[in-house]
């Protein structure tokens, strides 16, 4: 069991921790990153990225994220791989348990432990992952250009992602169990109203369908327990994320869907010190490229943060 110490200390490797890692590197913070139990966040299970500027052709999520860790290494941060289980706020110094007993240091504490797409855990979902089956209309919606597509969901991220999809397919289709939706009553009506978009009511996902790539959904009828298969080329699983925020419970204030809560346009929690960028506090926009806006925003924060105390040590 060793202790490690750090003027900024980045729980989470996705883009948002990486381009904190890269800031606070370069501005002498010896950054350290503890990779957690998905070393990358989601883009390692992303195949292509189109949409990450700097690329003009298709690039692959892993490779990106191999490419970020390189970079803040090269610029002077220690990557660790551990997994946090308990955190104590009440620094500085914050402190950090991994799961073997070593304890983490920072005069800051960067958060930036993400989100996941909530999955259905239905038969097939898992296997046409990335070949018609998604869970983000903005990440990957440009590939379905022209073809038909299904929506699974009912609340406001399912209406939203086939409002969405309607940019690409002039087919989309809204799937959900009950015979009413919970989103808001404006995304509603522009739903209803928009004449590409059906809605099939009392249907709920039985197992995803087709060969080398998605050809269909099974549907059970909820109602009358008929069963049908409605073609498709590509799913999207729209029932909302989960936030990382379990070790955060108590002592971090969360909103109501578990996400860290920060002070408008910045990543400032409550506590002085600890900042959260990325997903983790962002369930409205939730791209790469704005978690590691959000990253670099926690970096610079987290360095005048540092700077003021010293400052402050001095006088």
């Amino acid at each position: 069991m060793a202790t490690h110490t750090t003027k900024m200390l980045i729980i989470g490797s996705g883009p948002a921790g990486l381009s904190a890692a890269i800031y606070g590197a370069r501005a002498g913070m010896q950054p350290i990153v503890v990779q957690g139990l998905q070393p990358g966040g989601q883009l390692t299970i992303t195949t292509d990225v189109e949409n990450y500027p700097g690329f003009r052709d298709v690039i692959q999520g892993p490779w990106l994220m191999q490419e970020m860790q390189a970079q803040a290494e090269h610029v002077g941060t220690r990557m660790l791989w551990d997994t946090i289980v308990s955190v104590d706020l009440s620094g500085p110094p914050f402190r950090a348990i991994g799961d073997g007993g070593d304890i983490y240091e920072g005069d800051t504490l960067v958060i930036a432990t993400g989100a996941q797409a909530k999955w259905l855990g239905a038969p097939g979902e898992q296997e046409f992952s990335g070949k018609g089956v998604s869970a983000c209309a903005t990440c990957d919606g440009f590939f379905y250009r022209g073809k038909k597509v299904l929506v699974i969901g009912g609340g406001n991220t399912a209406v939203e992602e086939a409002l969405y999809l309607t940019n690409h397919s002039q087919d989309v289709t809204l799937i959900h169990r009950r015979d009413s939706l919970r989103a808001e009553k404006i995304l509603q009506d522009r739903l209803f109203a928009h004449p590409n978009i059906k809605v099939l009511w009392n249907k709920a996902v039985e197992r995803f369908v087709g060969e080398s790539g998605l050809t269909g959904v099974e549907l059970k009828d909820t109602v009358t327990g008929e069963t049908m298969v409605e073609p498709a080329d590509g799913a999207f699983v729209a029932i909302g994320h989960a936030p990382a925020t379990e070790l955060f419970k108590d002592k971090l204030e969360l909103d109501s869907s578990g996400y860290i809560i920060v002070e408008p346009g910045t990543p400032k929690t409550a506590i002085p010190g600890v900042f959260a960028c990325g997903d983790v506090m962002d369930h409205t926009y939730r791209q790469a490229v704005t978690a590691a806006g959000t990253g670099c925003m926690a970096a610079l924060d987290a360095e005048r943060f540092v700077a003021a105390r010293e400052f402050a040590a001095r006088g």
